[in-house]
């Protein structure tokens, strides 16, 4: 893998890059955040792994426009900051991945592992239906009753892991693990916060429910309740 490295603290850029070029994998390294967009968005990576806090420009900025320009390339976040709203801002801005500071190096490539095992690139006119919810997985769009819904690319992959899985009940661990590829918290609550995220934005006001809980098991998405 190709790897894009943009952090400004020599040290953790050095542990970073030194533990992924022993693993065999080809790491640029970038201290600005303003030089690693420009980076990300001329240049071919595999993955990022973005700093929030950067001279030049913030990491949650890079991440949004390199999300909307490749929304296919996946984007680890490196921060010190670690509460569920933390993570919340950080998975808005269309990182896959949220890792908190300090962290072990096995962690993180336990983390690039997972990513690279999940990234797939869907054929266009690859579309999911479930009543008159429609989800474009290709161009990552969403429909109900023909009403185009605008999601995070959190919230898109959520939906589409729902989607997949109509009819099923989907643990909240399951969830994680799938979505965000990290080991389930039970002290967070940011699964509870992005199910609420999607019905307000599926649910809400096209009449009929699709996204149900199913009370000490998980989530569902089905038709009928």
């Amino acid at each position: 893998m190709h790897i894009l490295l943009v952090e400004d603290e020599p040290k953790v850029a050095d542990f970073i890059r030194k533990g992924l070029k022993e693993k065999a994998y080809s790491v640029e390294l970038v201290s600005d955040g303003t030089l690693g967009e420009e980076r990300a968005l001329r240049e071919v990576f595999d993955l990022v792994i973005l700093d929030v806090i950067l001279p030049g420009k913030s990491g949650l900025e890079v991440c949004k426009t390199v999300r909307r320009e490749k929304p296919d390339l996946p984007i680890i976040m490196l921060t010190a900051l670690g509460t569920t709203q933390d993570k919340v801002t950080g998975f808005e801005s269309g990182a896959d991945d949220y890792l908190v500071k300090p962290f072990h190096f096995d962690e993180l490539l336990a983390r690039i592992k997972a990513l690279s095992r999940r990234r797939t690139v869907a054929a266009p006119g690859t579309i999911r239906k479930v009543a008159d919810l429609e989800i474009d997985i290709y161009q990552k769009k969403a429909w109900r009753a023909g009403k185009e819904i605008l999601l995070t690319a959190k919230e898109f992959a959520l939906l589409d892991l729902l989607v997949q899985n109509k009819d099923s009940v989907l643990s909240r661990s399951s969830i994680a693990e799938a979505v965000w590829g990290i080991d389930f918290n039970r002290r967070t609550n940011l699964i509870d916060v992005y199910i609420n995220y999607l019905r307000e934005k599926i649910d809400k006001g096209f009449g009929k429910p699709l996204i149900h809980t199913v009370i000490g098991m998980g989530y569902v998405l089905k038709e009928k309740p």
